[in-house]
Order: C-alpha cells, then sequence, then structure tokens
C-alpha cells in the first residue's frame, strides 16, 4: 500500500504481498459467541483487514464522559492474535443519543428551517463547536489507548462526510458562513463585487446581514449559493483535519485516512482539496443500478480516485458483494458480479479491497444491504464466491504498487459542477457529469485508458484532453488547457464550458468565454435542447442535450446542424493551434457520431488502446518496474475473445496468444 508523499515509512501491520481483502466490521451487534464465529469464517475467507467501530460512539461512551473500552479491547486483540488488521475509526459519524438529547443545539436544520432530528445517522451540524469538542474528547481517548496496538494499521476519522447532514442551514452555520467570507474576501465591497449584489438590491453594508441561502421567495443569488457549497466543504475539511491532529500527537507513524464517496450521485465535498490531506486516499463505490450504463461510471470513478490520489494506489474502502438498501428497486448481484465489480476497481488502481460489511445484519436500515457473510450463511453462493475473491487478492499480490498508464485526460472539477448545478441556469436539463461520463465511456469502450483530474493538474503529459462542461473556469486553468493544445496535445472541449469565472460571472463578448480564442469559435445564443430531444446532423448522426448558435471565426467546420432555427450553423469545429488541435463540440453527438470523431482525435493524437476490444470488455494495463498486468474485464452476457499471453492470476493458468472469456468474468493476465 503506498502512503500519500512518502510521509510515514511503513504501513505497521497492513497486508503484505496480498490484495488487502476485508471491510467493515461491527462485532458490537452480535453477541459474543458470535464473534468466534466471525474470526473462523474470515480466515476461510481469506480477510486480511477490517474496518472497526464506525458507529460505535454509543458503546464506548454511554454517558457523558464514561468511556467502556473493554469490548474493543478483547475484540482488538482477538484480531490481532488471527493476524487481522484493524483500520480503526473514531467513531465520530453518528453522535449517540445522549448526545443529541443533552444538547439539541448540534442538531442540523434544513433549508426551509426544520430541524432533522436523531434516529438514522449524522444526525449534527457540521459547524457545530460543541459537537467538535465531544468528538475530538473521545477521538483523544482512542488515540491515547491504541496508538501502539499491535493490531493497529491505520486509522480511519469518521465515516463518509456530509452524506447526510450537509448543507446545513442552522444559526450556528450562518455565525460560520460569516467568518468562512471574511477570510475569503476580506472586505464586504469585495464580496458584493463577487456576489454581483447590485443585482435585486442585495448590497451587504454588514456581515451580520449574511444569511446561508435559506428557502426565499424565487431564486438564490447564484454566487451566494457556490460559495455556501464551499463553505460546506471548507468546514468539513477543517473539522477532519482536527480529528487528523489529535490521532497524530499520539500516533506519528500510523496511517490516517477517511472514506470519500466519489460516485456520481455524491458531488457535496471538492475532493481536489481532501486529498492532499490523507495519508492514503480511500473512497466507496456502490453501483447505481437506475443508471443507464452503471459498469461504465464505476470505471469513470476508478480513474477520478485515481486522479485523487496523484496517480498512486488507492484503497476501496466499502462496496457491496450484491445488493445495496438504498436503491428504489435493490437487485442482487449476477453470479460472478462481486468478482467482477472488485477487479474493476483494482484496475483502475485499488490495492485494497474493502466492503460494508462483514456480517449481514439482522435488523436496522440495512439489514438488507449484502455483506461479505450473507444472511444464508456460509452455506450459499455468494460466500462462495466472496471465498473465491480472497482467494484470487491473494494471487494478485504482485500487482501491489504498480501504476495506470494513460496518455488521456479527463477533466473534473467541484466548483464547476456546483456552479452549474445553481439556479437559473438556461437548462435544468443537462448534467455536468453527462458529457465526460459519455466520452469516457466510448474511450473505454476503445480499449483507451484515461486520467480523471482536476483541470490545475500537469496536463503536459497527456496526448488528449477533454474538457466536458466546464462552465466555470479559472484564468490560470484555462491558459493551462490552452497550453496544453499548443504543446501538441488534442483538446477536446464540449458545450457549455469557459462560460463563468470563479465568481460565475459571466464572461462577455460571446460565448464559450473563457475558451473562445482558443477554440475559434464564437456563440451568441444557447439552443437547450429539452428532454428526449435530438437535432440531425449533417454526418447523419443526432445531437441531444443542447445546441447554440455558433460562428466559426477561426475554426474548421466539422458538423453542422442539419434542420431546425440552427439549420448549416457549426455543430462541431476544429482548430490547427500550433503543434497541437482544439476540437469543439456544440452538441452531444449520438454514440455512432461521438464515437467516429473520437476515433479521428485518437489516431490523429497517436493515443492506441491498451488492446483492441468490444463495447462491454473492458481493458486496463498496470504496470511497475518489474512487469505490466492485463486487466480484461467481460461485462457483457457473451462470451468474448482479446489478444493477450502470459499467466492468468484469476484461474491460475498460462494464456495466449489470445485470451477467452466466458460471459460477465474476468482475467489479470501477467504479461511476458
Amino acid at each position: 500500500m503506498f502512503v500519500q508523499g512518502h510521509r510515514l515509512a511503513t504501513m505497521r501491520q497492513w497486508p503484505e504481498n496480498r490484495i488487502a481483502f476485508g471491510g467493515d466490521y461491527n462485532p458490537e451487534q452480535w453477541p459474543r459467541e458470535v464473534w468466534a464465529d466471525d474470526l473462523r469464517l474470515m480466515a476461510e475467507a481469506g480477510v486480511s483487514f477490517v474496518t472497526l467501530g464506525v458507529f460505535s460512539w454509543s458503546w464506548l461512551e454511554p454517558s457523558k464522559g464514561e468511556y467502556t473500552f473493554d469490548w474493543l479491547d478483547d475484540i482488538m486483540d482477538l484480531l490481532g492474535e488471527h493476524g487481522i488488521a484493524v483500520d480503526l475509526a473514531t467513531a465520530t459519524a453518528t453522535p449517540p443519543p445522549w448526545l443529541t438529547s443533552a444538547y439539541p443545539e448540534i442538531l442540523p436544520v434544513d433549508r426551509e428551517g426544520h430541524t432533522l432530528w436523531p434516529g438514522s445517522r449524522q444526525s449534527w451540524c457540521p459547524s457545530s463547536p460543541l459537537y467538535r469538542e465531544f468528538a475530538l474528547a473521545l477521538t483523544d481517548r482512542l488515540a491515547s489507548r491504541y496508538h501502539d496496538h499491535p493490531a493497529l494499521a491505520m486509522w480511519h476519522v469518521s465515516n463518509e462526510y456530509a452524506c447526510h447532514n450537509l448543507p446545513c442551514y442552522c444559526d450556528t452555520c450562518a455565525v460560520a458562513f460569516r467568518r468562512w467570507l471574511e477570510q475569503r474576501h476580506g472586505t464586504l465591497d469585495a464580496l458584493n463585487d463577487a456576489w454581483g449584489t447590485a443585482f435585486w438590491s442585495q448590497r451587504y453594508t454588514s456581515w451580520d446581514d449574511i444569511l446561508p441561502p435559506r428557502i426565499t421567495t424565487t431564486f438564490s443569488n447564484p454566487t451566494h449559493v457556490l460559495d455556501y457549497s464551499r463553505f460546506g466543504s471548507d468546514t468539513l475539511l477543517d473539522f477532519y483535519r482536527s480529528e487528523y491532529e489529535v490521532i497524530r500527537r499520539h500516533s506519528p507513524t500510523v496511517p490516517i485516512t477517511t472514506n470519500f464517496m466519489t460516485m456520481s450521485q455524491f458531488r457535496l465535498l471538492d475532493y481536489h482539496d481532501w486529498a492532499p490531506h490523507q495519508d492514503v486516499v480511500s473512497t466507496d463505490h456502490y453501483v447505481v443500478n437506475s443508471l443507464e450504463h452503471p459498469q461504465a461510471e464505476l470505471s469513470f470513478h476508478g480513474d477520478l480516485t485515481r486522479g485523487l490520489a496523484g496517480g498512486r494506489p488507492w484503497m476501496l474502502m466499502e462496496h457491496s458483494t450484491s445488493a445495496v438498501n438504498w436503491q428504489p428497486v435493490n437487485p442482487a448481484k449476477v453470479p460472478g458480479g462481486t468478482i467482477l465489480d472488485s477487479l474493476a476497481h483494482v484496475a483502475r488502481g485499488a490495492d485494497t479491497l474493502g466492503f460494508f460489511q462483514w456480517r449481514q445484519s439482522r435488523s436496522g436500515s440495512e439489514k438488507f444491504h449484502s455483506a461479505l457473510v450473507p444472511h444464508a450463511g456460509e452455506d450459499s453462493d455468494r460466500f462462495r464466491e466472496v471465498c473465491e475473491l480472497g482467494a484470487i487478492a491473494d494471487r494478485l499480490g504482485e500487482v501491489l504498487g504498480s501504476r495506470v498508464d494513460a496518455d488521456v485526460a479527463v477533466l473534473w472539477d467541484y466548483e464547476a459542477l456546483w456552479a452549474m448545478s445553481g439556479p437559473c441556469m438556461p437548462s435544468s436539463a443537462i448534467d455536468y457529469a453527462t458529457a465526460g461520463h459519455t466520452i469516457h465511456r466510448l474511450l473505454r469502450d476503445r480499449g483507451v485508458t484515461c486520467d480523471v483530474v482536476h483541470p490545475s493538474a500537469d496536463l503536459s503529459r497527456y496526448r488528449v484532453v477533454v474538457v466536458p462542461t466546464l462552465y466555470l473556469v479559472s484564468d490560470e486553468d484555462a491558459a493551462s488547457i490552452a497550453a496544453a493544445a499548443a504543446a501538441g496535445a488534442h483538446v477536446v472541449v464540449t458545450y457549455f464550458s469557459g462560460i463563468s469565472d470563479a465568481n460565475d460571472h459571466v464572461r462577455l463578448g460571446g460565448y464559450p468565454g473563457a475558451f473562445r480564442d482558443l477554440l475559434g469559435v464564437r456563440v451568441e445564443e444557447f439552443f437547450p435542447l429539452r428532454e428526449q430531444e435530438g437535432v440531425a446532423l449533417s454526418d447523419g448522426g443526432t445531437g441531444s442535450q443542447w445546441s447554440e448558435d455558433a460562428t466559426a471565426t477561426d475554426a474548421q467546420v466539422v458538423t453542422t446542424y442539419a434542420n431546425g432555427p440552427l439549420a448549416g450553423r457549426p455543430a462541431v469545429t476544429r482548430r490547427d493551434v500550433d503543434a497541437g488541435v482544439a476540437w469543439y463540440l456544440g452538441t452531444l453527438p449520438d454514440d455512432a457520431s461521438l464515437g467516429s470523431l473520437l476515433d479521428t482525435v485518437l489516431r490523429e493524437s497517436g493515443v492506441e488502446s491498451v488492446v483492441r476490444t468490444s463495447p462491454g470488455v473492458e481493458v486496463v494495463r498496470r504496470r511497475s518496474d518489474s512487469g505490466s498486468w492485463l486487466f480484461v474485464l467481460n461485462h457483457t452476457d457473451d462470451a468474448c475473445q482479446v489478444t493477450a499471453s502470459g499467466h492468468d492470476l484469476v484461474s491460475s493458468t498460462d494464456v495466449g496468444p489470445t485470451l477467452h472469456l466466458s460471459p460477465r468474468t474476468a482475467a489479470v493476465v501477467r504479461e511476458g
């Protein structure tokens, strides 16, 4: 396991020479006689680590200032005796009932002013100094007690920050927001300028007049809303760092992390800001069955997590063996799905496979959430598949520390996402992620691996840079993107990019604002498309999501609109830029048209497939100084074959020159 920035010399007690395998363990939810059975089954499944104590505050501190650690001492000792590493949580994700009863002022408040009462989880205000006081006291007790325990391998701060309690609009947050605004803007004049408060008589003359963007008569000020998103992310990051510092005082050499949620539905924290404060980047990811392309979304967010980790290996802290409990319909995974999804994460850079949770709960809100040990017990196909995955994780040890090579960057920016999701946009039917996910999926279908990185990342190493719906962009990042094109990259910019600056002020002079000169295109008006509405293109394809009245001022027109009010106007353009090329998509072409365009971009830029493949068959290569490993994942219901030679670590067989895979199976081929 790589430790971020090499700040820590070793991962003490962390599983070596294998992909770490395990997940959340909640022994406090079970009678003690079950613990021995847990340890037996963990050995059978090949579990090498567990995350312990995530939701145990009410057991650790059953009343104010009264701490009981006997049960945790016992299970820590037992896990250590059985060679299972512990990722020990600070248990501060959810307060015990006594705390919220005694101090109801720590409860969060929604936008309409309703208090969100206890009875589930994360029932606390992110800005509450009182809650922080109690959380840090518990963290200090845990760190002082367990910092040198032989089973301790990692610290796990809180859990899934902002999953349920952000944004909060209470009076405590109002006070904290004002302090944050003073630090960001300095003066009221600067704030009024940034927020454009000359509009609708919103000019502020006192910091005390500023409130969170609560429910109001009509649309809120977009920059006010954007700054509140920034404030929420920064507030929780500061809370995380306060726990980190408490742990580090007692435990200077044990890595510390918190589990991100890099998946499409979770957008409340700017993980680009959070990642540098993790000793190891870890994340949770769950397949969302309602998405049109759920496996492609999994791949995208694996690449995003690797980007957050600076290209280094990362930890999958949670995913599911089968069904979850929180979607409208929760189907079980097909046979082999547990292994296939897990290896898709390893292909994208995960060196740890964690699940929620070890034993499926009998009661509570997550009783129908799948687990490593299902309700059916060890005599079940799912547990047998879990044991098979544990054996595979052991054989994949040689992959540890290897990296994923990519010649393509797809840019992803949470601030652009927040701004584009704000009030009063040209269309509520377009989503920030759509263009990026679509292009990433089509490249994945062509066997091309992408890094998903922030616009401020070093773009000099990429042959292709995709800029999807980067609505908000700073001058510096826009200049970096232009420099990548000038240096030889093919830069592909999509509709609704470059429109606003960092304050969400429109860049005047014609769209696409920051990229107008780079692209040689000037847009006067947007013509967003309704849901299910399409526009014919001159190449025979169809555009969706968006269209616009564009003029090619210094660009070659590749495709035009073929019907409607924009017939004959540019839809896709290209401009040679010094050593590179700048492409512009004023609409989202269908898969065939967009795929054909991407084929041209790949051919001209010299980007090659990892191996030739077909849609639904995922191929990724991980590489180190000692060798390379080809991951081949067949997500389809049909058998497939790809060119590959070497030793397959999944089946423990030699393969080549052609690898044959059954439906919904995977191979990891040590090449050479």
